[in-house]
């Protein structure tokens, strides 16, 4: 059949209207959304139906009838395939328009919110951004390593990754190198790359099934770091037991040189260990923290899902006292290392944290180090669950004059700003950090004032 993309949608596919069925003409058909990958707003495309579900339908692009003038050829030659990247086939600067008018759609359709004021664009360069990349493992029958296929948990071969950083492809190439010399050990599932903000070196995760052995993972990590010496340290962990769910943890089996990295940006320098959460877009890091911190100062800041620090570190210059709160215990314990001394780590949920702060004030109190009653400043840096009603209506709570909330789901920000906008908050900035080029994902910095 022939469809028309009316735009593009957040997750990749574009958006398109069925035509009523010519044999049946059922008229409850007509106008069924029909959604399709690796299209642009305004092409007319030859698509056969993949999905029929009864209020929408998924389907392929067989051909391009009429293509957008945006459109180009992709830069990788596995995608289509991969399930990694989503927006190859359009020029970079459309696909900040793309996600620059989702953004603006999400706003408006879940929060009702029409902004005043333009939305900021921070570009990156489109291409070896990525200072981690995770690849899945096959050992046997025969070797294999790369990502997942579109759309399915279907292993696809990936011997090179464009959006990732070049001394990441040197360890790509030799983890084949070695897997194919049948050097990998039974038991590895998944290995992880992670580079340092220069790309000079690299720090490996490695995950392992239950059954893996000690001794050979051993032999093979030795032997690895030798064959690349930019490689810092391996670190392999065991995957946990069914049902073991403790925040962060993680049963080390194997560790060969450094179990972390630094990561140097012009604000600080941070330790990021192996299982520790930091961005993922080595390019942009600085332009983040300064989009998040500049012209902040006062008593007390409170950073909740602080990871590593990253932007409590840069704020404790500008303020007397900082709080940062996380869950995970490897971040967590990065935190505790990288905070100034005017800085203590809490690990906690937000929940937890932000219930007992609010009942402390309640109580008279003392909530916080300075002996204020509320901090000046909240940062938050939620997953892309978000905050949720719960921690939206505590941070409501708490009474903050400034909240900045660093999201990476337009959906769930627009969701936890109507709880937010209803606790008398209003919108002051909007910036959109590309901090994922060539996918859908987009990494969202909101001022908020009270």
């Amino acid at each position: 059949m022939l469809l028309t993309i009316e735009k593009l949608i957040y997750g990749g596919d574009g958006l398109a209207r069925l035509p009523a069925d010519p044999q049946t003409d059922e008229a409850h058909s007509r106008g069924k959304a029909a959604f399709v990958p690796f299209v642009l707003a305004g092409e007319k495309i030859e698509a056969s139906l993949t999905e029929q579900k009864p209020g929408f339908a998924r389907a392929k692009a067989e051909a391009v009838i009429e293509p957008s003038p945006h459109r180009i050829q992709p830069g990788c030659p596995y995608y289509g395939r991969c399930g990694g990247c989503h927006y190859q086939h359009a020029e970079y600067g459309h696909q900040l328009e793309i996600k620059k008018e989702i953004l603006r759609e999400s706003l408006r359709r879940t929060a009702k919110l029409e902004l005043p004021f333009d939305i900021q664009v921070h570009p990156s360069p489109p291409w070896n951004y990525r200072n981690r990349s995770r690849l899945q493992v096959q050992v046997g029958p025969k070797f294999s390593a790369g990502y997942f296929r579109m759309g399915s948990h279907e292993l696809l071969d990936v011997e090179e990754c464009p959006i990732s950083s070049r001394l990441t492809n040197r360890g790509i190439a030799a983890l084949w190198q070695s897997g194919r010399a049948g050097k990998v050990p039974e038991g590895t599932r998944e290995v992880e790359f992670f580079a340092n903000a220069e790309d000079t070196q690299l720090l490996l995760e490695i995950r392992c099934s239950r059954s893996a052995r000690r001794a050979a993972v051993h032999m093979w990590a030795e032997e690895f770091r030798a064959v690349l010496p930019e490689i810092a340290g391996i670190v392999a962990f065991r995957e946990p037991n069914p049902g073991d769910r403790k925040a962060g943890a993680q049963e080390i089996l194997v560790v060969v040189g450094a179990s972390s990295l630094t990561y140097r940006t012009q604000r600080a320098a941070y330790r990021v260990s192996a299982g520790s959460f930091f961005q993922t877009n080595h390019y942009l890091t600085d332009e983040l923290v300064k989009i998040v911190t500049a012209n902040q100062s006062g008593q007390f800041a409170l950073d909740l899902y602080a990871g590593a620090g990253l932007f409590s570190t840069a704020l404790a210059g500008d303020f007397h006292h900082i709080v940062s709160v996380e869950l995970s215990q490897t971040s967590s314990a990065d935190l505790s290392y990288n905070l100034l001394s005017n800085g203590k780590a809490v690990q906690a949920t937000a929940e937890e944290y932000l219930g007992r702060a609010n009942n402390s004030v309640r109580a008279g109190k003392d909530a916080v180090p300075s002996g204020a009653n509320k901090p000046d400043l909240v940062v938050v840096d939620p997953p892309r669950t978000g905050l949720g009603e719960r921690v939206a209506r505590l941070l409501g709570d708490m009474g903050a004059p400034r909240v900045v909330y660093v999201s990476c789901d337009p959906a769930t920000l627009a969701r936890d700003l109507v709880t937010l906008l209803a606790a008398g908050y209003h919108m002051e900035q909007v910036h959109l950090v590309d901090l994922f080029p060539q996918t859908f994902h987009m990494e969202t910095v909101v001022h908020l004032l009270r």
